[in-house]
C-alpha cells in the first residue's frame, strides 16, 4: 500500500498541517511521501519505521530561572515573590534585579551566615532530667578537635520559587533559611587544599565571606580521621543516656557484626561514665544504615557527603544515631563466608580507609541460604533473592541479628540534602509520630499540592470526602475492577472507596500470620475523633507516597512470590524510592513473613503491603518537592494524582507506571533530572553552559538553596586543585 498524499487548501490551519505530518511521521513505511504545500507540492524524505511520537505535554513548559540566584540577592522569606507557582511575575524578579540601592547596600554590609543548630538544648535542665546530661563528641582521642558547625544565611533568594509538591513548613522544617555550598560542605573538607586535610575542592568561584565557616571551628585535616573509632567513643561516652545493649554476636556469616570495638569500649558498656547524670527515661537507639556495594567508587565529593551524615546525626547527637555501612558483594566468586581473610580484605577494599570499622557485607548467595524455599519466578529475569527485587532482606536479617535499635534508617549513596540531616530525620519523625491513624492510608496515597489543595487541615477533609462519597474524575473509568462492587458496575460512575481501618488481610487464610502488636483500631471509623495512632510512632516513615499498585501500568505490582495464587492477588500498597525508616517491629515481621510464610514482594512494595496487613503504622512524610518548569499548578495535581478517586495509585492513569516521565523535572524520584542539575550548580559548576565560575562572579554570587533533597545524585565531579 502506497503512502498517502495529503492535500492542504490555503484555509487549513498551520496546526492541523503539523497534526496530519505527525500522522505521517507514525505511519509512513516508505521514505518518501508527497505533501502539497501553499505553492507546489515537494517531496520530504521520511525515515523507515516508527519514530518517537510528540514530547510529552510538560516540555512545552517554560523553565524556571529563579533556582539559581545568588546569596547578593537574599530577601527574607516572607517578603519574596516566588516566581512559581502563582502567576508570571516581572522581569525584575526574573532576573534578581530591583532592589532598591540603599537596602542592596544595608544587605551587603550585613550579608554573613550563622551556625546552624536543630538540636534540643541539651544543657537544660529539662532535658538532663529526662535523658541525661549529654556528653560532647570530639574528632580526636585528646578531645580537642570539635566537630565542625553548619551555616546558613537568613533568607531566599529574591524570586525564588516555592516548592509545589510537599512542604518544609508543615513538617516543621525551617525554611525561612538557605545554605550555600560553603557553609553546608566547608565543614566536611570543601574550600580548602588537601595539603592541608581538605577536599582540594570549591578553591574556585565566588569565595566572598567563606571565613566565616571556620570561624568558631578551623578547618579539620580528615587525613588520619577513623570515623569507626570516633563514633564508637561517642556512643561509648553516651551510653547512659539509652538503654542497655545486649550481648553482640560474633560469627559473620550469621550476623553482619557491626564494627569490632576497642577492649576498653565493651568493657565499659555496663557501667555508668563517671561525672555525668542520669535522666528518668532512655532515648531510642536508631540505625542509620547506608546501602553501597563493594566496589562502590568513592570520589571527594562522595566522601564529604558521608562525613556530614556521621558528623550531624551521630556525634553531635551524642550517638543518638549509629552509622553503618550495609555492602554488597556483587561478585559470588569471592569467598568471603569461608576465608576471614577474604571477608576482611573485600570489606576494606570496599570502603575509604577513613570508614574502616563501620561495615558489614552480604550477598545474594547468602540471602538465599537464609531464606530459602521461596518460589522464583524470575520475574524480569532477576532471582527473588536478588537486591533488585529484596533489597530489604539484608536489613530484615541484620535487624535480626541486631535488635537493640528501636529503628532502622535506609539510606542510598545517591541521596543529598542542602540542609542539615539530624534536622530534617528528626522533623519527619516528630510529624510522623504525631498524624492520627483515621484516613491515613488515604492521605498517604496522595501527593500534597499546597497552591492547589491549601492547608493541610483542608487536604484532610478534601481526601475524607474523596473517599467517603467518591469522585466524578474521568480517571475512574480506568480503575481496577472492584472487588466489592456488583458485575457490570462502570468504574466511571461516582463510587467511594471503603477507608483502611485496622489491618487488611490476605484474602487466603492460609496466607495470614498474627503477629504481637498488630494494629487493631480500639473503635469504630465513625466513632474515632481523630484521636488513634496521635503519639505512636510510625513503623514505617517513606518520602514517597504510599499508592495502590493495582490496575495500574507499574512494570512489578504483580511480583509477589509465595502468597496462594488461586484467589486474586493480596491487598498491596507500593512507595517508590527505599530510602526510609522502619521499625524493629516491621521488620521482625517482614523476617518472620518470609522465613514462616516463604513471603515476599518487590523491595518497594515489601514494607508497606507488610505494614497493610498487620495494621501497622505507615507515614509518607510530604517533604519539599521542587520542579524545573511552569507547570500549572491544577493541571500537575490532575497529573499526579490522577488514579482512583483523586489518589495517585489504582488506575492506569496512575503517575506510577507509564507516566512515570512527568518526574523528570522534579527533584525527588528515581529519573528526576532537576536534582543532579540544581546539586552541580549549587556546587558552582556549568550545566548545559549556563553557571559557573564566571557566572557567579559576574552576578549575583553563588547559589543559596533551602533545605532540598536530591535523588539521584550520581557521579559528581569535583574540580580538584592539588596544590
Amino acid at each position: 500500500m502506497k503512502n498517502p498524499t495529503l492535500s492542504l487548501t490555503p484555509l487549513m490551519e498551520r496546526r492541523t498541517l503539523q497534526d496530519q505530518y505527525c500522522t505521517l511521521q507514525y505511519r509512513a513505511k516508505d521514505p518518501v511521501t508527497l505533501i502539497h504545500t501553499f505553492i507546489k507540492p515537494i517531496e520530504i524524505k521520511l525515515p523507515e519505521g516508527e519514530l518517537l511520537p510528540r514530547p510529552p505535554q510538560w516540555e512545552r513548559f517554560p523553565f524556571l530561572k529563579r533556582y539559581y540566584g545568588g546569596i547578593k540577592t537574599l530577601v527574607p522569606r516572607q517578603n519574596n515573590v516566588p516566581e512559581y507557582p502563582g502567576e508570571e511575575v516581572d522581569e525584575k524578579v526574573k532576573s534578581g534585579k530591583g532592589l532598591p540601592t540603599e537596602d542592596k547596600k544595608k544587605r551587603d554590609s550585613q550579608l554573613s551566615s550563622f551556625i546552624f543548630d536543630p538540636y534540643p538544648n541539651y544543657t537544660s535542665p529539662e532535658y538532663i532530667a529526662r535523658y541525661g546530661s549529654k556528653k560532647d563528641c570530639f574528632l580526636d582521642t585528646a578531645g580537642k578537635v570539635s566537630v565542625p558547625y553548619v551555616r546558613h544565611y537568613n533568607g531566599v533568594p529574591k524570586g525564588f520559587p516555592d516548592a509545589i509538591i510537599g512542604s518544609n513548613e508543615l513538617l516543621g522544617i525551617k525554611d525561612d533559611i538557605c545554605f550555600d555550598r560553603f557553609g553546608r560542605l566547608g565543614p566536611y573538607g570543601l574550600g580548602y587544599g588537601s595539603r592541608s586535610g581538605g577536599s582540594g575542592a570549591g578553591l574556585e568561584g565566588d569565595r566572598s565571606g567563606i571565613e566565616s565557616v571556620w570561624e568558631d571551628v578551623p578547618p579539620v585535616d580528615f587525613r588520619g580521621i577513623q570515623w569507626a573509632e570516633v563514633q564508637d567513643r561517642c556512643v561509648s561516652a553516651n551510653r547512659h543516656r539509652f538503654p542497655k545493649p545486649s550481648k553482640p554476636r560474633v560469627d559473620s556469616f550469621r550476623t553482619l557484626p557491626l564494627a569490632k570495638r576497642p577492649e576498653g569500649d565493651q568493657k565499659g558498656t555496663e557501667t555508668v561514665p563517671a561525672n555525668v547524670t542520669i535522666g528518668t527515661d532512655r532515648l531510642p537507639r536508631v540505625a542509620f544504615i547506608i546501602r553501597t556495594w563493594h566496589d562502590f567508587k568513592y570520589n571527594k565529593e562522595s566522601i564529604m557527603y558521608l562525613r556530614s551524615l556521621i558528623s550531624e546525626l551521630s556525634l553531635v547527637s551524642g550517638g543518638e544515631y549509629m552509622v553503618h555501612f550495609l555492602i554488597h558483594v556483587r561478585d559470588d566468586n569471592l569467598q568471603i563466608w569461608a576465608d576471614d581473610e577474604t571477608y576482611n580484605r573485600v570489606l576494606e577494599n570496599a570502603l575509604p580507609k577513613e570508614f574502616w570499622g563501620m561495615g558489614s557485607l552480604w550477598s545474594e548467595r547468602q540471602m538465599g541460604l537464609i531464606y530459602g524455599g521461596l518460589e522464583d519466578a524470575f520475574v524480569r529475569g532477576l532471582p527473588v533473592h536478588g537486591v533488585y527485587r529484596s533489597a530489604f532482606m539484608p536489613l530484615q536479617y541484620f535487624a535480626h541479628q541486631h535488635p537493640d535499635y528501636d529503628f532502622y534508617w535506609n539510606w542510598e549513596m545517591d541521596i543529598r540534602y542542602t540542609g542539615h540531616w539530624y534536622h530534617l530525620l528528626h522533623k519527619i519523625s516528630e510529624w510522623s509520630k504525631q498524624q492520627p491513624r483515621k484516613g491515613l492510608w488515604e492521605r498517604n496515597s496522595r501527593f500534597y499540592v499546597p497552591n492547589v489543595h491549601g492547608s493541610w487541615e483542608d487536604f484532610r477533609q478534601m481526601v475524607r470526602v474523596q473517599t467517603e462519597i467518591g469522585t466524578n474524575n474521568p480517571h475512574n473509568m480506568w480503575s481496577a475492577l472492584r472487588k466489592d462492587q456488583k458485575k457490570g458496575y462502570r468504574p466511571s460512575e461516582l463510587q467511594p472507596d471503603k477507608p483502611i481501618w485496622g489491618p487488611e488481610r490476605p484474602p487466603a487464610e492460609q496466607d495470614i500470620l498474627e503477629v504481637g502488636g498488630e494494629g487493631i483500631p480500639p473503635t469504630t471509623y465513625e466513632k474515632d475523633k481523630y484521636e488513634w495512632g496521635v503519639g505512636e510512632d510510625a513503623d514505617l516513615i517513606v518520602l514517597n507516597p504510599l499508592y495502590d499498585p493495582e490496575g495500574t501500568t507499574w512494570l512489578l505490582k504483580d511480583d509477589v512470590t509465595g502468597y496462594n495464587r488461586s484467589h486474586e492477588y493480596p491487598p498491596r500498597r507500593t512507595s517508590i524510592i527505599t530510602a526510609s525508616r522502619l521499625s524493629r517491629k516491621l521488620l521482625h515481621t517482614m523476617h518472620r513473613e518470609t522465613t514462616i510464610k516463604r513471603h515476599t514482594m518487590f523491595s518497594e512494595m515489601w514494607p508497606a503491603t507488610t505494614c497493610l496487613h498487620h495494621g501497622f503504622k505507615a507515614v509518607y512524610a510530604p517533604h519539599a518537592v521542587y520542579i524545573d518548569r511552569r507547570w500549572p499548578p491544577v493541571y500537575l495535581e490532575s497529573i499526579f494524582n490522577g488514579g482512583r478517586n483523586g489518589a495517585s495509585g489504582g488506575s492506569r492513569m496512575s503517575v506510577f507506571g507509564d507516566r512515570e516521565h512527568n518526574f523528570q523535572g522534579t527533584t525527588w524520584f528515581y529519573s528526576a533530572g532537576h536534582a543532579l542539575n540544581l546539586w552541580n550548580r549549587w556546587l558552582g559548576y556549568k550545566v548545559n553552559n549556563d553557571g559557573g565560575e564566571d557566572f557567579e562572579l559576574a552576578n549575583e554570587g553563588r547559589m543559596c538553596l533551602p533545605p532540598m533533597l536530591f535523588h539521584p545524585i550520581k557521579e559528581v565531579s569535583l574540580t580538584i586543585d592539588s596544590s
